[in-house]
């Protein structure tokens, strides 16, 4: 059995997107983190050292993307151009020089006033989704033959759309308004050179287009005879290219692998050159296996001795073997928590949040069982990208909690080995709610929650991990570009 300093160092980053809220006055004031009961992160908090994290800044509202450029420790002032690339090619596109792409969504336009009724047609779009992309693959746009356009279906109701050709700028407007029943947007140059009124106008004719082919489409008929909305515009925002940085691992010093079935994470993380492995049936929204996605971050942290899971690769069919020396970085996205977010649907975000804490309680039983041979000692990092209230339906500005310790101080809050093996590490389902289902009372006040307090490297006091509790941590509150060296300089204390 090898001795702690020749193990290899390895940390299992949890991020739950949209994980930070507000207090909730039916819940006796205590946000959804407060309200829910989540043993296995309040044992992270209570193991670790704790924090409030501002993603990118105090005070400032930010998108996921810019959010987690900030978090890998790259300046979104510096590197950030749009999140259309990300999207596009975490759908599989793969990108050129010089190309533009858009993170676009199957919406519904009223044709006759110009008004987006629906800027989501449908959130459950799986099956109609990758039809409606294939009939606008390789579309032709009748004023611009040069150009050639893609088209790949994501997530949900989003797809990427990339444009390839000569003089195209990403410094224009999408079309995007934002916000349901209000006027569909033209793009427009957003600076004064040719290049950019010239991919306007091409941008404009390609929202033409795309329209004209999805209101013929027999798939919207079937639609609009069942009573559902149409979905016969496609809104592009975010126009971007692809970023040009320093690879991830050259920055760091640790190999990177990540589980993100959301794409435009995906895509961020190719862009970063962060392997994106494959975990079957995780699928970026709220119908995913979060032991899927547990189970391939297990697996790439403790290869060689477990078989590491393959890799997507943009524009391939095929997909690659991983690293076979396994990951020291393993990035767990989580995205149902933000869509509860924005939903408005508070009781899905208090028991969602108790599914990511089960799904944690599987991750850290298969480090456990693998740390037990000797050959690695693991930590595990646990935070957000932003806040998503669900009082607000939308990203804020509000810190998000950020808690990190050693999986064996882990192990000894949630009540030792015997704790952690009996562990089910079968797959569960995130919650359904019912319609007008609340929580009981002992949940909404957050009664019942149990950890055991441990002595941790920092003499940290925190317990529970929550919002509240994490502003008491040793960390102190500190802003998101910081947090990629707070990881390394914990590893180093432990060694």
């Amino acid at each position: 059995m090898g001795t702690p300093a020749e193990s290899k160092r390895r940390v299992a980053f949890v991020l739950i997107d949209g994980l930070g809220d507000v207090s909730i006055p039916k819940f006796g004031c205590k946000t959804p983190l407060q309200a829910a009961n989540v043993p296995n992160l309040d044992a992270i908090a209570s193991a670790g050292v704790n924090g409030l994290m501002d993603p990118v800044e105090v005070g400032l509202g930010c998108g996921s993307d810019t959010a987690h450029l900030s978090l890998l420790g790259y300046d979104p002032r510096v590197y950030y151009r749009g999140r259309g690339a990300f999207e596009s090619m975490g759908a599989g596109l793969a990108m050129s020089p010089g190309d533009i792409a858009f993170k676009s969504n199957f919406a519904t336009l009223d044709e006759k006033t110009g008004i987006v009724t629906s800027r989501r047609a449908d959130r459950h779009f799986e099956e109609e989704g990758p039809i409606l992309c294939g009939a606008l693959d390789r579309m032709k746009l009748p004023s611009f033959p040069e150009y050639e356009v893609r088209v790949r279906y994501a997530t949900e109701h989003r797809c990427g759309v990339v444009v390839k050709g000569p003089r195209l700028s990403g410094n224009i407007s999408g079309t995007d308004p934002l916000k349901d029943n209000r006027l569909l947007l033209e793009a427009k140059a957003l600076d004064d050179t040719d290049e950019a009124r010239h991919t306007a106008a091409v941008v404009n004719e390609l929202s033409r287009e795309i329209s004209r082919i999805l209101v013929s489409h027999p798939l919207n008929a079937k639609r609009l005879a069942e009573g559902k909305n149409i979905a016969n515009i496609v809104l592009l925002r975010g126009c971007g290219i692809r970023i040009e940085v320093p690879p991830f691992q050259k920055k760091h010093d640790l190999w990177p692998c990540m589980v993100a079935p959301t794409k435009i994470i995906a895509g961020l993380g190719l862009s970063l050159d962060i392997n994106i492995l494959e975990a079957p049936g995780a699928t970026g929204e709220y119908r995913t296996l979060l032991t899927s996605k547990a189970t391939a971050i297990a697996k790439a942290l403790s290869a060689p001795l477990q078989t590491c899971p393959n890799v997507f690769v943009p524009g391939e069919d095929e997909h690659k073997p991983g690293r076979s020396d396994g990951y020291d970085f393993g990035f767990l996205h989580i995205k149902a928590i933000d869509d509860a977010g924005h939903d408005k649907a508070t009781v899905f975000k208090v028991k969602g949040l108790e599914a990511v804490d089960q799904a944690i309680g599987q991750l850290a039983k298969l480090m456990w069982q693998a740390e037990s041979t000797g050959n690695f000692q693991y930590f595990i990092c646990v935070t957000g990208d932003h806040s998503t209230p669900v009082e607000y339906g939308d990203h804020s500005f509000e810190p998000v909690p950020f808690a990190i310790c050693r999986l064996k101080d882990f192990v000894g809050a949630i009540g030792g080995e015997s704790v952690i093996l009996e562990t089910s590490l079968d797959t569960f389902p995130l919650p359904t709610v019912k319609v007008g289902e609340d929580l009981n009372e002992d949940i909404a006040l957050g009664k019942g929650r149990n950890c055991k307090q441990v002595e941790s490297l920092s003499g940290d006091s925190v317990f529970e991990f929550n919002e509240i509790a994490a502003a008491r941590g040793a960390l102190g509150r500190f802003p998101g570009g910081e947090m990629m060296g707070i990881i390394k300089r914990f590893l180093k204390l432990s060694a």
